[in-house]
């Protein structure tokens, strides 16, 4: 009975272990999306596409000689959203919040990520209102699963969300969201904007100037 007993627990745990990477995904229409709290005024402020270099210098990884991480999309706040949070706040003698929201998109392969784009019309956009984006770059996503991850630094919020086809078992990119997650987790508390207008790219608040973003490289 114990020999029964024990067989019975070891079946258990394998059946766990191989179903394990599957327990938060979801399809698009069911996974959580971004969240604003009572505070509407949020939903008009915007997030523009971040480049690969930005993205690893927010999240402190060390700039490799080759691109990584080809399978992500990631957008940050702008100058605009960075400066309507500060006045937000002020007007709303420190009720109204100050904190920011990144957001991630981790793909299975860079293939996937150019499926999607041509899904979602072949482009997405260079930049985006927060209130927009459950509607236009999740839910839209219907025929994938997600898995969303959010963490709390400070003044910025980040959302990753990692994509795969429906019914698939497992991540194929689980190194990449594992890079992503890590260096997330290992990040200090954002005190204040000062990180988002170093950026490179951050120079102004009108980005008109971008090129149109197809999801390949």
């Amino acid at each position: 009975m114990g020999e029964k007993e024990k067989n019975s627990k070891k079946s258990k745990k394998n059946k766990d272990s191989k179903s394990s990477p599957d327990i938060s995904f979801k399809p698009s229409s069911d996974v959580k999306g971004l969240k604003f709290g009572g505070q509407i005024i949020v939903k008009s402020f915007t997030i523009r596409r971040a480049r690969t270099l930005e993205l690893l210098r927010l999240l402190s990884l060390p700039s490799p000689t080759s691109p990584p991480l080809l399978s992500t999309a990631a957008y940050i706040p702008t100058n605009f959203t960075i400066l309507a949070h500060q006045a937000w706040h002020t007007l709303t003698l420190g009720l109204g919040t100050r904190k920011s929201k990144v957001v991630v998109f981790v793909f299975e392969s860079e293939a996937m990520k150019t499926a999607v784009a041509a899904a979602a019309g072949g482009l997405w956009p260079s930049e985006i209102p927060l209130g927009e984006v459950n509607k236009k770059m999740i839910r839209k996503l219907k025929n994938w699963e997600m898995a969303r991850f959010k963490f709390r630094k400070g003044c910025l919020t980040f959302y990753v969300y990692a994509v795969r086809n429906a019914g698939n078992e497992g991540f194929a990119a689980a190194e990449d969201l594992k890079v992503i997650l890590q260096a997330v987790v290992a990040l200090k508390d954002f005190m204040d904007h000062t990180a988002m207008l170093v950026m490179p790219h951050q120079k102004a608040i009108n980005y008109s100037s971008c090129p149109p973003f197809a999801m390949a490289h």
